[in-house]
């Protein structure tokens, strides 16, 4: 009888294989043949009811995704709003501390609760350098055999620029954001996860420097680097120029959820060594502004949004980029 099951075993991993390999492989800039082979055996092997069209999605994405993350060198720095000058111009804003006594300056953000000064120290982890696209997470949600959010506002004509597969995907809640980057780490095999805020902020800054707006180069551009005011509607993403470590759209368009829970005074409290966030609480962290906002108050690298996780239905301008919490490169 055991030898009959593991007969069995034998043959399905081996048509399995045999399966994954025959279907077209994407190039990868980053993973080997052998890696690529592999993630596409766990994708036959985790959707065999899935039509082969969508499993060879299923392969692109998630090979792409990693193709896509950006390594970030770790480092020390001070998190928290570093202040700026009291009359100054987002469109020339030179270097910090602006020729200034840093204890004169303005906060760049009042009453948002990162006005504390705290050294952090983190270690080296990927971050993507684009947010979720649409596309992507309506195929995470067709393999969960889930509807498509609002599937019949979609079939409108006057409204298909609204769901354009390449806008930021929509959230209703943190856990679907937190479930498709584990999603995507279950079938690479890599500890793929939201990214905690301070490794969101640690990028925006460039590694940390004093860089008040993540553009490219640190002041806003509209409709150069970042979208007008006047735009009332989401972008597809990398629509304008990424930071100097090749991030898109860490200001403007759309907010990213990160892993951490919200506390007003957790900066206070916060380790100098990778912090994550409280233990609990009843709110979680957005990081970033998004298109419905005035871009000069808002679009900066340290406000913090504490918000509900659960929303009321899927929103635009609520979105979400995952990272690699390893400190190796791929």
């Amino acid at each position: 009888m055991q030898a009959r099951l593991l007969l069995s075993a034998t043959l399905f991993a081996l048509l399995t294989g045999c399966e994954a390999q025959s279907q077209p492989l994407p190039e990868s800039e980053k993973l080997s043949t052998d890696k690529v082979k592999a993630i596409a055996e766990r994708v036959e092997t985790n959707y065999p009811d899935l039509s082969r069209d969508l499993r060879e999605r299923i392969l692109a994405t998630v090979v792409r995704s990693l193709d896509d993350m950006v390594f970030i060198e770790g480092g020390e720095f001070e998190m928290g709003d570093f202040g700026t000058l009291c009359q100054y111009d987002p469109a020339n804003m030179g270097t910090w501390p602006y020729g200034q006594d840093p204890e004169r300056l303005c906060p760049i953000t009042p009453e948002r609760h990162d006005d504390y000064l705290h050294q952090v120290r983190l270690s080296s982890y990927h971050l993507s350098r684009y947010q979720t696209r649409l596309e992507d997470f309506d195929l995470f949600r067709t393999s969960l055999g889930l509807e498509l959010f609002d599937a019949e506002l979609r079939k409108r004509e006057d409204l298909q620029e609204l769901f354009h597969p390449a806008k930021p995907a929509w959230t209703k809640n943190w856990k679907e954001a937190k479930d498709y980057c584990l999603w995507l780490g279950e079938l690479s095999r890599y500890p793929v996860d939201l990214p905690s805020e301070a490794q969101w902020e640690y990028a925006a800054r460039n590694r940390g420097q004093y860089v008040q707006y993540p553009t490219d180069n640190g002041s806003l551009g509209y409709g150069r680097n970042i979208a007008a005011d006047e735009v009332t509607d989401e972008l597809p993403i990398a629509h304008f120029t990424p930071t100097p470590l090749g991030l898109y759209d860490m200001a403007g368009n759309a907010t990213d959820w990160v892993s951490d829970w919200y506390s007003e005074n957790y900066y206070r409290v916060s380790p100098v060594e990778n912090p994550k966030g409280p233990a609990t609480g009843t709110q979680r962290v957005r990081r970033g502004s998004n298109y419905q906002e005035s871009m000069w108050m808002s679009a900066n690298t340290v406000r913090r949004w504490n918000d509900e996780p659960e929303k009321s239905r899927h929103l635009p301008g609520t979105s979400f980029r995952c990272s690699i919490q390893s400190d190796a490169p791929l």
